[in-house]
C-alpha cells in the first residue's frame, strides 16, 4: 500500500491491475507509471479534499461516483507536491467513450474547483468547445443539479447561477462555457479550462487562446475530456502521441496525467466484456450496455451506416464508411525517419498530382531499397484557393514546419513545381516522371525544359487509372507491412487519411460494378479532404519497377568532368539509360 496516496485511488489501481475490470494497455501503463510516482517522488494526496470535493455529488442526480472518477479527480485536482504544494498532475487527457458520463465528470470537477473547498478566490473555470451545446452542456448539468426542489435553496446561500454561467459566492469563482470563436478571450483569468471534445479541434489556435490566461491565478490547471472523432493530424493525434511516449516511451510526463480509454485493436469488439476497456463506467450502467448491444447488432450488419459505434463507443477511428486506404496505425506507422544523406545520388521516381493548379500540387520523389520504401513528398497551397475555408487541417502550422508551401497568387505557377523538381535533381537522379494524363498538358513544356517527356526521351508515364489499378495492390501490401518509410510528414498522412478506395469496373465507382476486386482511389470528400499527396505517391509508384530492385550503395557520381556537357544534362543522360 501507498501510505501517501488514497486507498480510493489505489483499489481502483488495484483492480485494473489484477484485471478485477478490463482496461486498455494504456491504462495499464498508467497505472504503472503513476505507482512509480509515488513510489519515487515527494508527492501527496489532499484526502479530506478528495471526500469533499466527492461530498459534492451528492447534490448531482448521480447513484454513486464510478471509481474511475474518483481515480481521476482524486489525482488531477487533489495531489500534490509536498515541497510546494503545487499540483502534481495540472493536466488531465480523458479519452472516453461515448456515454460514460464525460459532461457529467466535468460537472463534477467544476464545481469542486470553483468551490470553498478549493479556496482560491476567482478561480474560473472556462469551458470551451466547438458549439454552444458541448460548451453548455456541463453549466446545465449543474444548474439542472442545483435546481432539484430538494436542495434549491440549501445551494442559494452558496452559489447563484443563471442558464449561462454559474457562480461561487464564497470564493467569487465563475464556472462559464465558451464557444469555439478565439476572439476577445485574451482577458480570462482562469483557474482551469476545460477543453471539450477535443478531437473537432482542427488546430490549436483556440486551445492557444484558452490556456494562455492560465498561470494568473494559483494553481493552473487544463482539462481535455473527448471521444475519438474523423479529424487527423490535429491536437487529438497530438496529445495521443505524447501519451504513447509518456506511457512506453519513458518520456517525463511534464504534468499530464493521460487517461486514454479505448479497445486495443478492433478484433476485441467481439467480445463485450473488452467494451469497458472504452467505457469504464459500462458495468454501472445495464441501460447503457443494452443500447450498446443494439449499437454492435447494426454494426455488424452495416458498418459503413453506423461508424460512430468504432469511433465514438470503442475510440478506434473506423474506416469502414469508406473504404480506406488503410487504418489509421498503418498511416502513422510511416513515421520513422528517413536516411536523407544515404538518398544522395541514388535513383528515384516522381510522381505530380493536382487537380486544379488554383488549389494545390503535390510532388512526390519515390525511392526503393528491396522492399523498404522511402518518400520525400512536398506540397503547394494557393491560398486563394476556394476550398481553402473547408480545409480541416492545420495548414498553417505545416507550412511553418517547411511541409508545405503556401503561394499567394491566382494559381499555383507550374514553372515553381519545375524549379523545385530540378533543384531536386542536383541530390538525387530522377529515373522516370509520372502524373496524371489529363493533367500533363498544362505542365509539359515546363517539364521538357529539364528533360522530361513522354515521347521524345520516353522517361515520363501519362498515368491513366488502370496504372492505378495495376499498383493498388502493392500499395496495400506496404502499408501491411510497414515498407513505406516517410519521417514526420503531417501533409503525407492527412492526405492519405482522406482517401478512399473504389471499385474500378464498366462504371467507376457506381455501387452496380462489375466487382472484379480492383480498386483505384478517389478523395473521401471532394472539397475539404485533399489527397493530392497521396496521389502523387501512387503516381511515382507506378514507375517504381524502373528502379533497381536495391540501392545498397549510391549510384555514380555525376558530377565528373565531361566535356561540353553540365551537371543537369548528366542527370538527364542518367536518367535516360
Amino acid at each position: 500500500m501507498m501510505t501517501n496516496c488514497d486507498p480510493r485511488i489505489e483499489a481502483y489501481m488495484e483492480a485494473v491491475e489484477t484485471g478485477k475490470v478490463e482496461a486498455s494497455k494504456d491504462v495499464k501503463a498508467l497505472m504503472k507509471h503513476v505507482r512509480k510516482c509515488f513510489e519515487t517522488e515527494d508527492i501527496y494526496v489532499d484526502q479530506q479534499q478528495l471526500t469533499d470535493y466527492l461530498g459534492l455529488a451528492r447534490y448531482f442526480p448521480y447513484d454513486e461516483v464510478f471509481p474511475w472518477q474518483q481515480f481521476v479527480i482524486g489525482l488531477h485536482d487533489c495531489t500534490y507536491w509536498r515541497e510546494n504544494g503545487r499540483p502534481r498532475w495540472p493536466d488531465l487527457f480523458c479519452l472516453i467513450g461515448r456515454g460514460a458520463g464525460k459532461d457529467g465528470t466535468i460537472a463534477l470537477e467544476s464545481t469542486a474547483l470553483a468551490s470553498e473547498y478549493n479556496g482560491i478566490r476567482e478561480y474560473d473555470v472556462d469551458i470551451c468547445a466547438n458549439n454552444e451545446d458541448q460548451a453548455l452542456r456541463p453549466v446545465k448539468d449543474i444548474v439542472g443539479a442545483f435546481e432539484q426542489p430538494k436542495w434549491l435553496k440549501k445551494l442559494q446561500r452558496f452559489f447563484k447561477w443563471t442558464r449561462e454561467e454559474v457562480v461561487c459566492k464564497d470564493t467569487k469563482s465563475t464556472i462559464k462555457g465558451h464557444t469555439n470563436n478565439p476572439g476577445g478571450k485574451d482577458g480570462l483569468r482562469s483557474g482551469m479550462v476545460v477543453l471539450n471534445e477535443i478531437h473537432q479541434y482542427q488546430d490549436y489556435k483556440n486551445i492557444n487562446v484558452f490556456t494562455t490566461g492560465l498561470g494568473k491565478k494559483k494553481h493552473p490547471r487544463r482539462s481535455y475530456y473527448t471521444t475519438q472523432g474523423d479529424v487527423r493530424e490535429g491536437p487529438l493525434d497530438d496529445l495521443l502521441g505524447t501519451t504513447e511516449e509518456i506511457l512506453f516511451g519513458g518520456e517525463p510526463d511534464n504534468g499530464l496525467l493521460p487517461f486514454i480509454c479505448r479497445l486495443d485493436s478492433k478484433e476485441e469488439v467481439h467480445d463485450e466484456k473488452n467494451w469497458e476497456k472504452a467505457n469504464p463506467s459500462l458495468r454501472y450502467l445495464p441501460d447503457l450496455m443494452e443500447e450498446i448491444r443494439k449499437e454492435y447488432r447494426d454494426w455488424l450488419k452495416r458498418p459503413e451506416k453506423f461508424t460512430a459505434f468504432m469511433t465514438k463507443r470503442m475510440n478506434l477511428p473506423d474506416g469502414s464508411s469508406e473504404i480506406k486506404v488503410c487504418a489509421y496505425e498503418r498511416i502513422k506507422a510511416t513515421n520513422r525517419p528517413v536516411p536523407v544523406d544515404d538518398l544522395v545520388g541514388r535513383m528515384c521516381t516522381c510522381g505530380i498530382d493536382f487537380s486544379k493548379v488554383t488549389d494545390m500540387i503535390s510532388v512526390n520523389l519515390h525511392f526503393r531499397d528491396v522492399d523498404t520504401r522511402y518518400d520525400l513528398n512536398h506540397s503547394w497551397l494557393c491560398l486563394q484557393s476556394k476550398d481553402l475555408p473547408r480545409i480541416k487541417a492545420p495548414w498553417k502550422e505545416w507550412a511553418d514546419r517547411g511541409h508545405i508551401t503556401l503561394v499567394d497568387d491566382v494559381e499555383i505557377h507550374p514553372e515553381l513545381i519545375v524549379d523545385y523538381i530540378e533543384a531536386q535533381m542536383e541530390y538525387y537522379s530522377i529515373k522516370k516522371m509520372a502524373i496524371d494524363d489529363f493533367r500533363y498538358a498544362l505542365v509539359a513544356k515546363y517539364l521538357q525544359n529539364i528533360g522530361f517527356d513522354a515521347k521524345a526521351y520516353k522517361n515520363l508515364k501519362l498515368v491513366r487509372p488502370s496504372d492505378i489499378m495495376k499498383v493498388a495492390p502493392v500499395i496495400d501490401s506496404c502499408f501491411a507491412n510497414d515498407y513505406f518509410v516517410w519521417g514526420d510528414n503531417p501533409v503525407l498522412r492527412w492526405a492519405t487519411n482522406n482517401t478512399k478506395m473504389v471499385r474500378y469496373g464498366r462504371k467507376l465507382g457506381k455501387e452496380d460494378d462489375a466487382d472484379i476486386g480492383n480498386f483505384v482511389y478517389a478523395k473521401i470528400e471532394a472539397k475539404s479532404r485533399k489527397t493530392d499527396p497521396f496521389m502523387a505517391l501512387a503516381a511515382s509508384m507506378t514507375v517504381e519497377d524502373d528502379l533497381p530492385y536495391a540501392q545498397s550503395v549510391s549510384a555514380p557520381d555525376l558530377g565528373v568532368a565531361m566535356e561540353g556537357v553540365n551537371n543537369k544534362q548528366l542527370l538527364i543522360i542518367s536518367i535516360m539509360k
